[in-house]
């Protein structure tokens, strides 16, 4: 509808959402003028470059595909960036008041879980450290509540890790709280002694487990060895000075019912402060994207393509698993009722058993 009162201005679309069907979206969206295909950063800047200052024509622009007359035109994907490269963004701290700040100091990532974007490139990059530490002290400098890091799987790179890990202990303000995505299992003694000197509240990690059924795992190319899991999770928790968030994924292939309750008491048993229960999104670009037919995967026609069912999972059981979600928001998550939830537990057999018995309760009396 904008195109109708604006019918002089160009309208561009990016982002994983249309990149990978750029054509099929213009196709679909004639009132668009253009797709920004992958890394949208440099190709945005050349466009503003084009429109504003008449720099260049579209046909030399990379990473776009196009509308021009009756024809769609694709110039490939641009060439990955140097990450160094981008802008620090946050120079104008005060547009951000009140939000989470997020950061950047990798892109890409070396496994291949097949549900993930992050996989498809191939090509791990690193923001230059320098540069990294010289960004975190101005969020240091700032007092800024959270810093929490987009990095898929932040300690894929020991010397990385390790070099800004070292930096905000030693540079520590007492107020900030950095967030780490990261693999429990590739964690080295270094690391695990490193992070039981910090302040308790500079660091939380999040893990994602999203299964512990061995043949799950490995249909979703996913390299996590649970058993070693628990060891550096337990450890890291003996410290008693770092917040844990522990990810499970339900939907995913060779993953039923009984499958997922077992992930879910060997995860919990290990009392994470956070549990969080997702559920799986068929991405575009994904390799369970590809596979969706083979594994029975129905899902949401819009974003976020959340699961609906499986070849392992009915429909009713998604929405079985989306009331246990709700019980562990508000009885887990919640931190309020710790010594509650404790004593309750021994009433059940296993820790699923009670949320399950919560979620049907809550459906009957709503």
């Amino acid at each position: 509808d904008l195109v109708k009162i604006l019918p002089k201005t160009a309208f561009w679309a990016g982002g994983p959402e249309v990149s990978y069907d750029a054509e099929k979206f213009l196709t679909e969206m004639p009132e668009m003028t253009g797709v920004m295909v992958g890394e949208g950063e440099k190709t945005f800047h050349d466009l503003l470059e084009f429109y504003i200052d008449g720099k260049d024509s579209l046909e030399e622009i990379s990473g776009i595909a196009y509308r021009t007359g009756d024809k769609i035109i694709h110039n490939g994907w641009r060439e990955l960036m140097d990450l160094s490269a981008i802008p620090f963004v946050y120079e104008h701290l005060e547009k951000f008041e009140n939000r989470i700040i997020y950061y950047e100091s990798s892109r890409g990532c070396p496994f291949s879980c097949s549900y993930c974007l992050s996989s498809i490139d191939k090509k791990l990059r690193f923001r230059d450290l320098e540069l990294v530490k010289k960004e975190l002290q101005f969020f240091l400098d700032h007092k800024v509540p959270q810093v929490k890091f987009v990095d898929r799987t932040f300690n894929c790179n020991h010397r990385h890790s390790m070099a800004i890990w070292r930096y905000i202990k030693e540079h520590d303000n007492g107020i900030t709280n950095f967030h780490f995505e990261i693999a429990a299992d590739i964690l080295n003694e270094e690391e695990m002694d490193l992070l039981a000197t910090f302040r308790p509240g500079l660091a939380q990690l999040e893990i994602g487990v999203q299964s512990t059924n061995i043949q799950t795992i490995h249909e979703i190319d996913r390299m996590m060895d649970f058993d070693m899991v628990t060891q550096k999770v337990q450890r890291v928790a003996s410290a008693e000075n770092i917040h844990q968030h522990l990810d499970l994924i339900a939907g995913l292939p060779y993953e039923n019912l009984e499958s997922f309750k077992k992930s879910f008491n060997d995860v919990y048993r290990l009392r994470p402060q956070q549990f969080q229960l997702g559920f799986l999104k068929v991405l575009k670009g994904s390799k369970m994207h590809e596979k969706a037919g083979e594994y029975g995967i129905v899902y949401h026609t819009r974003p976020m393509y959340e699961v609906l069912s499986t070849n392992w999972l009915t429909y009713d059981e998604v929405i079985y698993l989306k009331g246990i979600e709700e019980m562990v928001e508000v009885y887990y998550n919640s931190c309020q009722f710790r010594c509650t939830m404790l004593a309750l537990e021994a009433e059940f057999d296993t820790p699923f058993a009670m949320y399950e018995a919560l979620a049907e309760y809550y459906e009957e009396n709503r």
